[in-house]
């Protein structure tokens, strides 16, 4: 078995999302090792969490011991040696990791951009510059949509868009379930419903926009909050934040919704992003109301599979029309053809002759 190596901003059991995706499938026949940002703690030591065939590196750091990085290294020597890890693959989420990896040599290093970084609120400013260093240093860049791709395509020889995938099985059992889950029981429909993280993407304005304009509709809210103050999100009767859920519950869930949202502000942070939920609500049967992000008009909104809305009135319309259909069933039929070569099975096996191409190049057995 190769030995994967990756690097990421993301804590493992934050979202279940692309990296997870991608990675337990890269773990069935490999060993991956899956480090996450560090917590903090009164001593540097690490942990190993096996989620899904993945082992999960969780770094402890004390604040009192001065300059990080030198000990971040040192913690990733010591997880190889251990791990008895002499030869591997390098998988970066984030360019930070590049200043406690420099002295590493893998077989092959791989940069997945999934989202535009640089952009997003808090982002440290020297995340450019080691993005160039990585861009250098990467035998292979893969991208998490198209317009990331179009941003980014001139920087790198062997660069390839991946956008959003979806794990068809699991969604699609949202359209059979009847049971609604414990804390959304109460809440009466219609039901407009959102799942993710909400940051400085969420497009908090219209959101208070719509539920004071439709007092009558209900939006169901998702996911944790994150860099943004929850008093700033808007309160209402019509409003309901049911925190945050396991990936497993998720299908419960909407499967008792109405409609779905794709409710992100247009911003900076969001130019490049490509939302996973879009195939994942379609897989659910779900009609879905998107503000106007280029990956999401793009397909999506091209085909009619979702409806772009510029502003609340548009939503609204949007959303009436949707209510008062009879039938989804020539809809569903167009979603279904449209979905039915997408699958996160599909873009591992991509990404994967991608990099076996580089180490075959590289005179590596593969």
């Amino acid at each position: 078995m190769q030995n994967i190596i990756c690097f990421s901003h993301l804590h493992w059991d934050f979202v279940y999302q692309r990296p997870q995706h991608l990675l337990t499938r890269f773990a069935r026949k490999n060993r991956v090792f899956y480090f996450e940002e560090p917590r903090k703690a009164n001593s540097d030591f690490y942990e190993i969490d096996l989620q899904d065939g993945v082992s999960v590196i969780k770094i402890f750091l004390s604040e009192d011991e001065g300059n990080i990085n030198p000990r971040l290294e040192k913690l990733v020597s010591q997880v190889l040696t251990e791990q008895k890890i002499s030869t591997y693959s390098c998988w970066y989420y984030t360019p930070m990791a590049l200043e406690y990896t420099s002295h590493l040599k893998p077989q092959v290093t791989i940069y997945d951009s999934m989202d535009e970084l640089s952009a997003f609120r808090f982002a440290p400013p020297q995340l450019l510059d080691l993005e160039d260093q990585l861009f250098k240093k990467a035998d292979v860049v893969f991208t998490g949509g198209h317009t990331l791709y179009q941003s980014k395509k001139n920087r790198h020889h062997n660069i390839h868009p991946f956008p959003s995938s979806i794990d068809k099985q699991h969604f699609e059992a949202a359209r059979y379930y009847t049971e609604d889950p414990e804390d959304q029981k109460h809440i009466p429909n219609p039901r407009f419903g959102f799942f993710g993280v909400i940051d400085e993407r969420f497009d908090i304005e219209l959101l208070r926009e719509i539920s004071e304009k439709k007092p009558d509709w209900q939006f169901v809210i998702i996911g944790p909050v994150v860099k943004i103050d929850a008093n700033e999100l808007p309160i209402a009767e019509n409003i309901h934040y049911l925190g945050s859920k396991k990936y497993g519950q998720l299908p419960d869930y909407i499967s008792q919704w109405d409609i779905a949202m794709i409710m992100f502000a247009i911003n900076e942070s969001t130019e490049f992003i490509s939302p996973t939920k879009t195939p994942e609500y379609l897989a659910a049967g779900l009609p879905v109301i998107s503000t106007p992000i280029k990956d999401v008009v793009k397909p999506y909104g091209k085909e009619n599979l979702v409806y772009i809305a510029k502003d609340a009135e548009t939503f609204i319309n949007y959303g009436e029309e949707e209510l008062a259909k009879t039938s989804r069933k020539d809809w569903m039929k167009k979603v279904d053809l449209f979905l039915e070569n997408e699958s996160w099975d599909s873009t591992f096996e991509k990404m994967n002759l991608l990099i076996n191409n580089v180490k075959k190049n590289n005179g590596i057995y593969v």
